[in-house]
């Protein structure tokens, strides 16, 4: 990075209130990240059953009539 774009993002950085060093921090920002993508996968999951449930019952059903 050039010390052009290096002192923009300082002087950006500075005026809302921020700095290279506190976004350099990650330690809590991994977990959180995690659980995000953790409950966004389960919301997934949770509609899939409620849409393709009753759907899925019905072909289980159906083969096990044939059986």
């Amino acid at each position: 990075m050039s010390n052009l774009h290096a002192i923009g993002l300082r002087l950006a950085l500075a005026f809302q209130g921020l700095s290279l060093r506190r976004l350099e921090r990650e330690e809590g920002q991994t977990l959180a990240e995690y659980g995000l993508i953790l409950a966004l996968i389960a919301l997934v999951v949770i509609g899939a059953v409620i849409v393709l449930g009753n759907h899925i019952n019905d072909i289980f059903n159906s083969i096990g009539s044939q059986i």
